[in-house]
């Protein structure tokens, strides 16, 4: 949410004021029984998440061992709704949960502020770190290293989802194993949605949105060399000369002239209308997006997808950690909840809902989580499909300033895909907005 000039300001100013206060009536208050959080105490902890983290019979379960625990949560569908708000109270020091979900891509702007969350080590966590992928676990410790402020929820290990009943209708492969072989590149992934394109016509677009595939692409070039995006490790601006950025842009403008895209914005209400008329036959998948793929698609669209391999060999995007900022009135019962959702059982539980991929790698060499198969994605093999490249994935470092830089970059992209931005000055454009975004230009 950025306004940029104005009456702009006041409106956002109103709003935010109106939504803070709010939220800090409700969040982590206790019932009438008392306040102190003493064990004779009913306690409600908030909980701010957003997407599908799948947690809701972990609730149950940790209210019924807990039972002056009551547990509230405040879900926002988008990542860049919830961004805003999330940034909004821990700058102003209420509002925020007791417990919040911080994804990859803001996580580095809110580890450089380790004074606004508890320090989960104080709280028994110390004990935890073999239970994370390593890298996840360092993810979630303050830049000296001396507090942990996030255990680790998922990792987005990547597949590619694809309507097997469309494919079928275009006369192309719909068994995972051959579709999966159509694309060895991205440049073939392209050829097949022009095929797909030349058979079904131009009402069904191949890709959902220009920006999930550009995403997905600049996370696997980032990851096969740089290991970084639009900032390097000193947070310097990067874009113009990393050629992770380049190639995910370059890919993702041929999609478009191509006419494969649709020029919607992921998980916009046109998205999740497209996605319900069956408007879209592929969309890339890190794990996380099936579950997000079963919430929007309903009932209607079950069996109907499948999942294949992702062009250019794996890949990763997306993931999240659980934090207690120091606002929250019962940072101890808070941090036990962390724990509980956190824990190898607890990742088991939230993959099986939402196939949110483990960063446990207990959790990932489970034989429930292996033997895993989806029955809306006619039945994949899920946990085979994502869980062995999950423990070799290698972070991407995401700047403080990612998510604004990424949704200037983004817009662009719909730019073109809409026929709004030529391709030839797309890039000088976003180059351009980006370097704005980023407060350097």
């Amino acid at each position: 949410m950025r306004v940029i000039r104005h009456r702009g300001h006041i409106a956002l100013a109103m709003v935010l004021s109106a939504a803070l206060a709010a939220a800090t009536a409700c969040a982590g208050d206790s019932d009438k029984k008392g306040s102190g959080g003493g064990s004779g105490d009913k306690i409600t902890l908030t909980v701010d998440d957003f997407g599908t983290f799948g947690y809701q019979d972990l609730y149950k379960q940790y209210e019924a061992q807990h039972p002056n625990i009551k547990i509230s949560e405040r879900n926002v569908p988008k990542l860049d709704d919830y961004t805003p708000r999330l940034q909004q109270w821990i700058a102003a020091g209420a509002g925020a949960g007791d417990v919040v979900a911080i994804e990859e891509g803001i996580m580095v702007k809110f580890k450089s502020q380790p004074d606004k969350f508890v320090d989960l080590k104080k709280y028994g966590a110390s004990s935890l770190q073999n239970n994370f992928i390593p890298w996840k676990w360092q993810g979630g410790m303050s830049p000296d290293g001396s507090k942990l402020i996030g255990l680790g929820t998922d990792v987005g290990s990547m597949a590619l989802c694809y309507r097997s009943d469309l494919f079928k209708k275009a006369k192309l492969p719909s068994d995972r194993d051959a579709v999966t072989k159509l694309w060895p590149t991205w440049d073939d992934f392209i050829a097949t949605g022009k095929k797909f394109t030349a058979a079904i016509g131009g009402g069904t677009k191949f890709i959902d949105s220009p920006e999930t595939y550009y995403n997905t692409i600049l996370m696997q070039e980032a990851g096969k060399g740089t290991n970084q995006t639009y900032f390097d490790q000193s947070n310097k601006f990067v874009m113009e000369s990393n050629p992770a950025v380049k190639a995910a842009w370059d890919e993702t403008v041929k999609m478009s002239q191509a006419g494969l895209a649709n020029g919607v914005q992921f998980l916009s209400d046109p998205w999740s209308q497209a996605l319900k008329k069956g408007a879209f036959a592929t969309a890339p998948c890190p794990a996380w997006m099936l579950g997000l793929i079963k919430q929007f698609g309903g009932d209607g669209q079950s069996g109907k997808w499948d999942v294949a391999g992702v062009p250019g060999g794996g890949g990763s995007w997306g993931g999240s950690w659980l934090a207690v900022p120091t606002q929250s009135k019962h940072p101890k019962e808070a941090a036990d909840l962390v724990k509980f959702l956190t824990s190898t059982q607890g990742q088991i539980g939230a993959f099986k809902v939402a196939n949110n991929l483990p960063s446990s790698p207990q959790a990932l060499s489970d034989a429930s989580v292996k033997a895993f198969a989806n029955p809306y994605f006619n039945n994949a093999p899920v946990g085979a499909i994502y869980g062995p490249a999950a423990v070799n994935l290698k972070p991407v470092y995401l700047g403080a300033d990612n998510q604004e830089v990424r949704q200037a970059v983004e817009a662009d992209l719909r730019a073109i895909a809409q026929g709004k931005l030529s391709p030839g000055s797309g890039w000088g454009k976003a180059v351009s907005d980006a370097k704005k975004a980023a407060g350097t230009g």
